[in-house]
């Protein structure tokens, strides 16, 4: 059977990327992009494209049905730190769209579902280093709360209505083509902008909050590998644990010093060190890596490199 495939929250910082190497691997036209607003130029002239409230079960359905599509991605959602600026509006954006989607395919309307969830999950409870696929979770944010909810309710639907929905547990994303999205990892992203801009940042975490990232080309793959998986692979409906690397802001702006020795950051925590001191420190994604073959590619130094070559063109950067 041909994928025909909707991604919903297209133009967000993973949906973007996303949206283009599927279309790269599928063909554009089978690969509707959704959103409430427009994306890039990119986005929008290599496939079709939908506006697109995913709060509206209606709305989905008719691009499900226009399109003929079998499997949906549902990225939109409400991210750490503006989910604690709007905390009833993150939480309806991120669990009604979700039972939309969970809904449509439980009445065979879709057959595949990708839902990401997020190392949101845990909490200052849970164990910071090499955290276990299953340990103790007592998220301390909205978008935690929902995104913890939502792994069981993929379960729920999995176990009693046979959906086949598949996630994972991103950890801080870092990306040179979109613009970050309000999430509490988003230093790591705009450290390389100001880097390259004025030589300086002001991180609003300190210099020792070691958090997981990940490139965004080892997320995407990822992300598409584990929907392409057999479905006997997929031992875990709930969420799998996704690891790439772990760092500081004090060892990222040592990175970048290597290239721009006139580099200097400062620290001026906000209201994300709490949040972020309640997230693990690195993740153990063996389950991950045993039952449909994860592996990262990318490291800090070789991100720290992509970023800076590529963010040189946008800045008119030498080095």
């Amino acid at each position: 059977m041909n994928k025909s495939i909707l991604i919903i929250g297209a133009c967000g910082q993973i949906g973007t990327e996303l949206t283009l190497k599927l279309r790269e691997i599928n063909g554009g036209k089978a690969v509707v992009a959704s959103d409430i607003h427009e994306g890039s130029d990119e986005l929008m002239h290599s496939g079709p494209f939908e506006i697109l409230n995913a709060m509206s079960y209606d709305s989905i359905l008719n691009i499900i049905e226009k399109y003929s599509i079998n499997e949906v991605y549902l990225m939109a959602a409400m991210l750490s730190a503006t989910g604690e600026k709007f905390p009833e509006k993150a939480w309806d954006l991120n669990m009604n769209s979700l039972f939309n989607v969970l809904n449509l395919a439980k009445v065979g309307k879709i057959k595949k579902v990708f839902w990401p969830s997020s190392i949101a999950v845990f909490g200052p409870t849970t164990p910071k280093e090499n955290t276990p696929q299953e340990t103790v979770m007592e998220p301390s944010t909205v978008y935690g709360i929902s995104k913890q909810a939502g792994e069981r309710w993929c379960e729920y639907y999995f176990n009693k209505f046979g959906v086949d929905v598949r996630s994972i547990r991103y950890p801080g994303i870092i990306s040179w083509k979109a613009n970050p999205g309000g999430g509490t990892t988003d230093y790591a992203i705009e450290i390389y902008h100001k880097a390259l801009q004025e030589a300086n940042y002001s991180s609003f975490l300190n210099e020792q909050t070691k958090l997981p990232m990940m490139y965004i080309d080892d997320a995407i793959e990822a992300t598409i590998n584990i929907m392409d998986a057999k479905p006997e692979d997929i031992k875990i409906r709930s969420s799998y644990n996704l690891a790439g690397m772990s760092f500081t802001p004090k060892e990222v702006s040592e990175e970048i010093k290597k290239t721009i020795p006139n580099f200097e950051i400062s620290y001026n925590p906000d209201f994300r060190q709490k949040i972020a001191d309640s997230w693990p420190k690195s993740i153990d994604d063996s389950k991950a890596r045993e039952d449909w073959g994860w592996n990262h590619k990318v490291d800090l130094e070789k991100m720290t490199s992509i970023m800076i070559e590529n963010l040189s063109v946008k800045y008119d950067f030498s080095y």
